[in-house]
């Protein structure tokens, strides 16, 4: 169980590192080491590694075809952890975690299919963040999703408040 712990940080801190890449504006490079990473872990890979990562790496594309499939990959995750037997310490853990991902997860395939004028998805994924913003905290985070989708909300002609 260590052993699994242990590996477990340090894929987590491998994609904090391609992240920190991303956000210094190397996108390149962040694509290339979520792309070896994600080699690594696969489609049956840890739920948890495999949101986070596809998450980002859907950040790290420039086709919005692709954005849009690597979001939905982190999206599959997200709902397999949070699907997850309550019983299994070493994932309930996790999937209490990953539900705050999900208003930041549709958030991001509402901006996705709007990108691709695909309103009716992006109006059902706006509509799916907002009823996910309860898992949210009052912090700097949550406040930035709120506010990230207000802003989405007024693009697509809506009052742009928050339910």
């Amino acid at each position: 169980m260590e052993q699994r712990e242990a590996s477990k940080d340090a894929v987590m801190t491998r994609i904090g590192q391609a992240v920190m890449l991303l956000h210094g504006g190397d996108r390149e490079e962040a694509r290339n080491r979520f792309g070896a990473l994600w080699a690594e872990i696969g489609e049956r890979g840890d739920a948890l590694h495999r949101c986070t990562l596809a998450h980002y790496m859907a950040d790290t594309q420039d086709d919005p075809e692709d954005e849009l499939a690597w979001d939905l990959r982190a999206l599959a995750a997200a709902e397999g952890l949070a699907g997850a037997r309550p019983a299994e310490p070493a994932v309930s853990g996790d999937a209490l975690a990953v539900r705050a991902f999900f208003p930041s997860l549709h958030l991001n395939l509402a901006a996705d299919y709007l990108t691709l004028r695909r309103t009716e998805a992006a109006r059902t994924h706006l509509d799916r963040a907002w009823e996910a913003v309860g898992a949210l905290d009052d912090d700097g985070y949550g406040e930035g999703v709120r506010a990230a989708l207000g802003r989405l909300e007024l693009r697509m002609g809506g009052s742009g408040t928050q339910r």
